[in-house]
């Protein structure tokens, strides 16, 4: 297999100036790209000087993008479409995952909770305005119960399995790798994966821009697409050769604070989307018919209904961008 590092060689006549400068805010998600993080790909292929910082929440993201703190940042779909139904200036351009089963309601040993509609009178730990509460009160709406009868508290990862640990939860909705530790001392109630299949309510986790650096920087975002798209076709093509032990498993256990042991499975649990998937209306492209764009504008609808927003936009796709995407799926420079 090819290293990444010496594919970037070939772009090295398209690299900008190295005054360029950009910070991208990320989570703990186990996905392939970390391992660009790790090898500096980005900064090869660019000229830019990038900086990396690592970000609690979806929630925080926003706010970061919202305050010109960083110009990139990775969230679900839930954060993005109360970040845009609230004016904040963003364009999502990368669906970073399609999540399927890598989010999970999991039950802790020994809070008696064994189905969804155990979970009435309940503490349920979740970072607020993230995918994970969009299909907490989803999966808790299928179930006929109202969100003010189970206790929901707002926590990082980081901060549910402390919660967990201690016992003072009864049960969480997170991805990894706070999900693989969870469901050693717990038992999955619902996946985001089927209550999409159950309720058309899909999430996807996605990087969004600033429209102030998207504006000024186009270049670097054609290039930053494809650098995305290619780490995602190495892991695709050569799943088996990414073990525990592996050089790109390292990497993502790194960058993501998971257990090596743990990060093929994980991995295994997303679907990672290819640039011509989206560029078409199946995700990004097509307008306020895009598959994103009416996601955003059903998890919105959703949220005012919760009372998370107070409003919602008639046309979530002012924040839907495919330039890049389309760019990268035709082979342009």
């Amino acid at each position: 297999m090819a290293t990444l590092l010496a594919l970037a060689g070939t772009f090295s006549g398209h690299a900008i100036a190295q005054s360029k400068e950009v910070v991208i805010g990320y989570q703990d998600m186990v996905v392939p790209w970390r391992y660009a993080q790790e090898t500096k790909l980005v900064e090869e292929r660019t000229g830019y000087k990038v900086t990396y910082r690592k970000i609690g929440s979806g929630a925080e993201v926003v706010r970061a993008l919202a305050s010109g703190a960083i110009d990139i940042g990775e969230a679900g779909s839930s954060p993005f479409a109360a970040a845009l139904s609230q004016g904040v200036p963003i364009e999502v351009f990368w669906i970073l995952d399609n999540i399927n089963n890598a989010e999970a309601l999991v039950a802790r040993n020994g809070s008696n909770v064994n189905t969804v509609a155990d979970l009435k009178g309940k503490k349920i730990a979740l970072p607020f305005a993230s995918t994970t509460h969009f299909h907490t009160l989803v999966a808790l709406e299928g179930a006929g119960i109202s969100p003010n009868e189970v206790q929901l508290l707002n926590l990082r990862p980081p901060e549910i399995l402390a919660a967990w640990g201690r016992g003072d939860i009864d049960a969480t909705f997170v991805w990894d790798p706070a999900l693989a530790q969870a469901k050693q001392s717990g038992k999955v109630l619902i996946t985001s994966g089927e209550i999409a299949r159950q309720t058309g309510k899909a999430t996807f986790d996605a990087l969004a821009v600033s429209k102030k650096f998207s504006k000024d920087h186009d270049a670097f975002l054609t290039e930053f697409v494809k650098t995305l798209a290619q780490v995602d076709q190495e892991y695709v093509n050569h799943t088996s050769q990414w073990t525990s032990d592996s050089p790109q498993v390292q990497a993502v256990a790194k960058w993501s604070g998971a257990e090596p042991t743990n990060v093929p499975a994980s991995l295994a649990l997303y679907e990672f989307v290819p640039p011509v998937q989206q560029a078409s209306k199946q995700w990004l492209g097509g307008g306020q018919e895009s598959v994103v764009s009416q996601s955003l504008a059903a998890t919105a609808a959703f949220l005012k209904e919760q009372g998370t927003i107070q409003s919602v936009l008639p046309d979530y796709s002012v924040g839907v961008n495919a330039t890049w995407v389309t760019r990268a799926a035709n082979g342009q420079k």
